[in-house]
């Protein structure tokens, strides 16, 4: 061995003897019995174990136990535990393997039904009819599964666009050549700390042993046990249901008898809602608790939504009459024809083309369609099922800073207690900005970015921190200690006027603190009244020296304080609001301002965009009225002020209760418990975590036009889903009638159950070209809302119109080209399968729209081109050798103009009848 590797190898083992003791490497072979291991996850019981423990030993212990170390892991052993542990997911819902895709778009009931008439024409020999109804099968599978694929993995990259990160400590490793001596000679690799660091990393990336740092309106990423906990409060009714927030320590304190109770654990799925704190994860994806939870939820069948419900009512409407229907018409064939078993597969074919077999993947295709659209106008969609609700929302409740206002809020003003301009309150308010270590919000930005303060002022040097009390929503405020060269101590509040100046018993006069006497406060509000008046926000800033032996500060010490002025910022309208908010009004989408601002603030912005505010709704209002008063006062009033975020929370509820579908944009804190309860919540990608984890919809750009060009594309994808729902119920609906008049009258089938698939299988094809359909302006001027029994009624009014024509045709191929026997079954029943397509495919075009089709509203060139190579196929394929094995014969020329009659004849009385509809009923 050479003489320097030697000397290595002992400078080596003593280092590693004295550090082996402090947990600095090796790690144990199993974390608390928590590797991976039941696929299914752990129990609760395990779960709760493995939180207790963590609960009650001190941080070293557990620090020890999770191989982690005083200033966090190491990249390394962070890579080396997210390769064991998996992502720091919670259970959801995983994309299917192909094969089970596969079999769920399959096994639906009108699937289901055309096997079994397959398997009937095998037992019956048709080998022919089986074959076709083999290809229905596929075809209507296949359509599906490439369809819904295609609408999940769109869905996925939506998503993914909107990340949580988590702040991290990360330790850094000895030099390689140093770890790799260790590794040489002892089979140890070292992970010493050459000075921590705070990194952004992903919530999924998490492992456990990590350190987090916390912090107001952060998302708790894992399971974690204090380390360290300034002022935390937690808000823990996502688990518990407990409306308060609790208070968190890093303490092992009293004995617990709920995990939930343990002072110094936080929970993956909660929020903060005040302080800051650094947290030890122990952990993480489905060992946390709230991964247990959602694998025992994800393990069970979604709930459908109220939506779904709707799609999923229609369509078993009319899978229940068809099975009312079938019956009659087996009853009707099988008396009147003699042959049970033809009549069989006449009444099977009857029901599968009376179920509107396609519903699922037009619904899906067309939502996806939609979301991808949305995307491309900065609206991210989350959740499939909201464009409904989006193209459904009439009352919109939005916040006013960011939204009716520019994102960057600029410092306008430092003024004393009496409007005059203090260099003195600039520099308290710069430490206190700079100093704090929660949420800086838009204000703590713009007094940090400041012009005077980057080129005259160094104050920062000057003064170190002592300590500091952090900002929540029911005193808005929050205050720095510093202490100075000379070693004084200075506490430093600034917040809402209302709230310092409750802490405040003196007033800096022209440099001299006197008592803030009742004149003295009155001359301040009318400062701060004025300063409000133009449209500036006031934030008033106080002091308070301190003992120098005082080195913990509570918000017990936020009295006895000294007014020493304001600072105002500039928050000034978007140019793009005003319009915005009149192409809202012209949609029939009202706008509701909740903001926690002053009611003159508000008033200000308001008036300048152009919004109706006689008489604001304050908070303090909104608290002393019932649930009735305030459904009164929430239809007459537009701008509420001064609101606590349970307040804004009420006033969606009630909202929703008078029957409005409610839409929230929000992205604080403050806005979460809104967000949850509106139909639709809408935050933005700046937000903090848990307003985006609460949202439904993200934009990419906070603005009221990109919010409006969304609602449009919401109801445009609303209106096609529609489209498919009215002409499927209406044409089957005049089937019915049109097989059961045939079916009594004829001698022979109408048509044979083969043709029967085949011609709904061709139309099925042509309306696989809807959601890209165009769709007219009128018909998204409005809300467009789930109404069954709007489509009840237009089935009912539109549905019989086709049967009139399929009769007329019964008796045109009966009299006029002599189908009146066995013999000319197939020429009657050729003349009807034409006429039936073309009926069924030009519906399309008469009702798709109110206007007058192809004239005033024509369809996009996607469903043209569809519709006119299905009518095509109809037309040329009795001709065919292939219409042969389906039963069919060529037509003859005279029957044509007849064709073109009824065709026209048609079009003519849907018209007539659409016009009558309109005018009696409307046309959402």
């Amino acid at each position: 061995m050479k003489p320097i590797e030697t000397l290595l190898k002992n400078l080596f083992s003593a280092f590693v003897r004295r550090r082996r003791a402090s947990g600095l490497f090796g790690r144990p072979a199993v974390l608390d019995g928590m590797d991976r291991g039941d696929a299914s996850g752990p129990a609760f019981a395990q779960v709760a174990r493995g939180l207790r423990r963590a609960a009650s030993e001190d941080v070293a212990a557990a620090l020890a136990r999770l191989s982690s170390h005083a200033d966090g892991l190491g990249a390394s052993e962070a890579a080396e535990l997210r390769d064991r542990f998996g992502p720091n997911e919670a259970g959801h819902e995983k994309p299917l393997p192909w094969w089970e895709h596969l079999w769920h778009c399959y096994r639906n009931p009108f699937n289901l039904l055309l096997t079994l008439l397959a398997v009937i024409s095998l037992l019956t020999e048709d080998l022919t009819a089986a074959a076709v109804i083999g290809i229905m099968v596929t075809l209507s599978t296949l359509i599906r599964f490439v369809q819904e694929g295609r609408s999940n993995r769109a869905a996925e990259r939506l998503k993914a666009m909107v990340g949580n990160t988590a702040t991290v400590l990360r330790r850094q490793a000895l030099d390689p050549e140093v770890a790799d001596i260790g590794a040489k000679y002892f089979g140890v690799r070292l992970h010493a700390q050459r000075g921590a660091t705070t990194v952004e990393v992903p919530i999924r990336d998490l492992v456990p042993g990590d350190h987090v740092l916390l912090s107001a309106g952060d998302m708790i990423p894992a399971d974690c046990r204090l380390l360290a906990a300034k002022d935390l409060f937690v808000s823990q009714a996502a688990m518990t249901g407990e409306s308060l927030p609790v208070e968190k320590f890093a303490d092992i304190g009293r004995p617990f008898e709920s995990v939930f109770d343990a002072p110094n654990l936080v929970f993956m799925g909660t929020s903060v809602t005040s302080g800051s704190a650094t947290a030890l994860v122990v952990a993480t994806g489905p060992r946390s608790y709230f991964g247990a939870l959602s694998e025992r939820v994800t393990a069970s069948d979604r709930t459908p939504t109220a939506f779904q419900a709707g799609v999923n009512g229609v369509s078993w409407l009319l899978i229940r009459f068809a099975l009312v229907m079938a019956p009659v018409v087996l009853l009707i064939n099988g008396f009147t024809k003699g042959d049970w078993t033809e009549a069989f597969l006449f009444a099977l074919s009857v029901a599968v083309g009376l179920t509107p077999e396609m519903l699922p993947m037009i619904v899906t295709s067309t939502l996806a369609k939609g979301a991808v659209l949305l995307s491309r106008k900065k609206v991210i969609v989350k959740r499939l099922d909201a464009i409904q609700n989006f193209g459904a929302m009439d009352v919109l409740c939005t916040d006013k800073t960011g939204t009716l206002t520019q994102d960057r809020i600029a410092l306008e003003r430092h003024t004393d207690a009496e409007g005059v301009p203090s260099d003195e309150v600039l520099r308290y308010a710069f430490l206190n900005s700079w100093y704090q270590t929660g949420l800086k919000n838009l204000l703590d930005h713009a007094v940090l970015e400041h012009a005077e303060l980057q080129r005259e002022m160094r104050v920062a040097e000057e003064y170190s921190k002592v300590d500091e009390i952090p900002f929540d929503f029911q005193r808005r405020r929050m205050s720095v200690v510093v202490a100075d060269r000379d070693g004084g101590r200075t506490l430093i509040c600034k917040g809402a006027v209302e709230e310092v100046l409750a802490g405040c018993g003196r007033i800096r006069v022209e440099g001299a603190d006197v008592a803030l006497d009742g004149a003295r406060l009155e001359r301040v509000r009318a400062v701060t009244r004025e300063l409000n008046g133009q449209g500036l926000r006031v934030v008033a800033v106080a002091v308070k020296d301190s003992p120098a032996a005082q080195s913990v500060y509570s918000v017990r010490d936020e009295a006895g304080l000294t007014l020493v002025g304001y600072i105002a910022f500039l928050d000034p309208p978007k140019e793009s609001t005003a319009p915005a908010l009149r192409a809202l009004d012209a949609h029939g989408v009202q706008v509701k301002v909740l903001t926690g601002d002053s009611e003159l603030i508000a008033a200000h912005v308001c008036g300048r965009v152009g919004l109706a505010h006689a008489d604001i709704v304050l908070g303090p209002q909104v608290e002393a009225m019932d649930d009735a008063a305030l459904a009164r006062a929430v239809e007459t009033h537009a701008v509420f002020a001064r609101l606590t975020p349970h307040d804004k929370e009420r006033i969606v509820r009630v909202l929703r209760g008078n029957g409005h579908v409610v839409g929230f944009m929000g992205d604080g804190i403050n806005d979460a418990p809104a967000l949850r309860a509106a139909d639709i919540g809408i935050s933005v990608d700046s937000g903090v975590d848990i307003a985006r984890e609460a949202a439904d919809i993200i934009l990419l750009e906070k603005s009221l036009m990109v919010l409006e060009e969304g609602v449009i594309e919401g109801r445009k994808t609303f209106c096609n889903m529609l489209k498919y729902i009215r002409m499927t119920a209406s044409s089957n609906f005049g089937n019915v009638f049109s097989v059961l008049v045939g079916s009594a009258f004829l001698p022979f089938l109408p048509m044979l159950p083969l043709q029967l698939l085949v011609q709904n299988l061709l139309y099925d094809v042509s309306q696989t070209a809807i959601p890209f359909d165009d769709v007219d302006a009128e018909l998204v001027a409005r809300p467009l809302r789930w109404n069954p029994a709007d489509i009840g009624r237009f089935m009912l009014f539109f549905g019989p119109i086709s049967s009139v024509f399929d009769i007329i045709t019964y008796l045109v191929m009966w009299y006029v080209f002599g189908a009146n026997s066995l013999a000319g079954q197939g020429l009657f029943q050729s003349g009807w399968f034409v006429v039936g397509l073309l009926t069924q495919t030009l519906i399309v075009h008469m009702i798709r729209t109110p206007k007058l089709p192809f004239i005033q509203s024509r369809a996009a060139w996607p469903l043209t081109l569809a519709t006119l190579v299905i009518m095509a196929i109809g037309v040329v394929l009795p001709m065919t050798r292939l219409g042969g094995w389906f039963g069919l014969q060529p037509l003859p020329p005279a029957y044509f103009p007849w064709l073109v009659g009824i065709l026209l004849g048609y079009a003519a009385l849907t018209t007539a009848m659409k016009t009558l509809y309109i005018r009696r009923f409307g046309w959402q």
